[in-house]
């Protein structure tokens, strides 16, 4: 294993403020990406989407809870596998608590091509209480492009796509897929996604995530 060159501490200062203006510069790069981002022009959802969740059957409507936004984790578990992708696990695993993200107006789910029934279970071992439902009896997946057809068996992709809501139209407004979500997961990268960013709910401040109100 390599190991950092060993220096004194005013060595490793100098360094650190080198490297320090360089991810300065990065910051105010992404910052000037996100703000383009949520000029992206959205489309109308057409099709009505049937889900399966805990409660029966939902609409992709139902999946904003009443909020103005919605981010759809696309979980790669295909209808023939007998549990859920480990990577897409470890992405899960790390967005935490969702008080955050629905204290800014803004719902998380994960949908995923494999029957609901396959889903529960798995979902309980794995101890989420994140919503979660099953798109086996749409075109949701093919429509947002986590299942792809290359012409044999459909391929699986893991991803996000972002919805925004104005009354009962529906309307997407960003999607990204694979390796463009190793950086995501935190409510902030999330809400960044968003066409409303992170502030949808008028500057609503961080609190415990037992104190929001409801």
């Amino acid at each position: 294993m390599s190991l950092p060159e060993i220096v004194s501490r005013e060595q490793w200062r100098a360094a650190r403020l080198e490297l320090l203006r360089k991810e300065e510069a990065v910051g105010r790069a992404r910052e000037a990406l996100g703000a383009e981002r949520r000029r992206l022009p959205m489309v109308e959802v057409d099709p009505e989407y049937v889900f399966e969740g805990g409660d029966g059957k939902a609409t992709l409507l139902d999946l904003f809870e009443e909020r103005a936004q919605l981010v759809v984790h696309h979980f790669m578990f295909a209808p023939e596998w007998e549990s859920g992708c480990p990577c897409c696990a470890a992405f899960l695993d790390q967005v935490g608590h969702l008080a955050h993200l629905r204290a800014r107006n803004t719902a998380f789910a994960a949908v995923s091509q494999a029957p609901f029934t396959r889903i529960l279970p798995f979902k309980a071992r794995m101890g989420w209480a994140v919503p979660w439902y099953s798109s086996a009896h749409s075109d949701f997946n093919r429509d947002f492009e986590a299942t792809v057809d290359t012409g044999g068996d459909p391929v699986e992709r893991p991803g996000l796509s972002c919805f925004l809501r104005d009354h009962d139209r529906v309307f997407h407004t960003y999607s990204v897929y694979d390796d463009g979500l190793d950086a995501l997961g935190t409510t902030a990268a999330l809400l960044d996604l968003t066409a409303l960013g992170r502030t949808p709910a008028g500057g609503e401040r961080l609190r415990l995530h037992d104190e929001y109100d409801d």
